[in-house]
């Protein structure tokens, strides 16, 4: 059985586990190392069951609390060639613990498979995630401008799609940011409006998609409503019958089976 779910999720910080049979996987460790921890315990599962850590890119909020946790407990940590480096500028000790990922590679790790792919974020190798189980697979793809054709393509019908919905466009040009944040936002190199999200959302949805966790929804320009809403207008539209959530900022979210057939809300 394959399992995912979201423990943390939006610019507080983000983190994800994925369990297939007896691998056990991390994507970001963005939150502290005690909140890792009691997440994984009520998983049933403790910091020496995990088969690696996916790191997406090394921004703070997916990385905050990895010097601790690898200090405490060494773990193989996957992330692009690039990710790496940065993290060996600014984690003692991480350098031993690095597995670098190419970009389109499948690479396998226990009972699955990853590739990480790239992504358009103003964080030199950033990526997004295709994980392939027995039970289907899992896209995991935040903290984009917008979506590279490749990673778009590599990504198009998995069972379960985490995908960013991070900002409503009108809530941000109206909102509190700076002017220069607003821009960084809105840029090629910034995060997926609910619009962008609403337009892939579709297309994976018609190609075989069955359940979307919506994710990195900022606190000051987006609320759960306005996502699920936008988001939610696009998947009717393409006669979605499956599920769409959002995956909550600071609690562990819902425990998602992949190969169940889901029951849309």
């Amino acid at each position: 059985m394959t399992t995912f779910q979201t423990i943390a999720s939006g610019s507080s910080g983000n983190a994800a586990l994925l369990s297939c049979g007896r691998t056990h996987l991390l994507i970001d460790m963005g939150i502290s190392c005690r909140r890792i921890c009691q997440a994984l315990g009520a998983a049933g599962l403790g910091p020496e069951d995990l088969a690696g850590v996916l790191i997406t890119h090394e921004h703070t909020d997916h990385i905050a609390g990895l010097a601790t946790y690898i200090k405490k407990y060494p773990t193989p940590i996957l992330c692009s060639s690039a990710t790496g480096w940065r993290l060996v500028y600014r984690l003692a000790g991480v350098e031993p613990l690095l597995r670098p990922l190419a970009f389109g590679e499948a690479v396998p790790v226990g009972e699955v498979s990853v590739t990480a792919l790239p992504t358009s974020h103003d964080c030199p190798g950033s990526a997004a995630y295709r994980v392939d189980t027995p039970d289907g697979t899992l896209g995991y793809l935040t903290d984009t401008g917008y979506i590279l054709q490749e990673t778009g393509e590599a990504l198009l019908g998995a069972e379960l799609l985490v995908l960013e919905s991070n900002h409503d466009v009108e809530m941000l040009r109206s909102g509190p940011y700076p002017y220069a944040l607003k821009q960084r936002v809105l840029g090629e190199q910034g995060h997926l409006s609910n619009d962008a999200a609403a337009r892939y959302a579709a297309d994976a949805a018609q190609a075989g998609t069955r359940s979307i966790i919506l994710a990195h929804l900022s606190r000051e320009n987006n609320t759960p409503q306005t996502a699920l809403d936008t988001v939610g207008r696009a998947l009717e539209a393409a006669a979605y019958t499956g599920r769409l959530t959002v995956a909550p900022r600071d609690v562990p979210g819902e425990v998602h089976i992949l190969g169940r057939a889901p029951c849309s809300e």
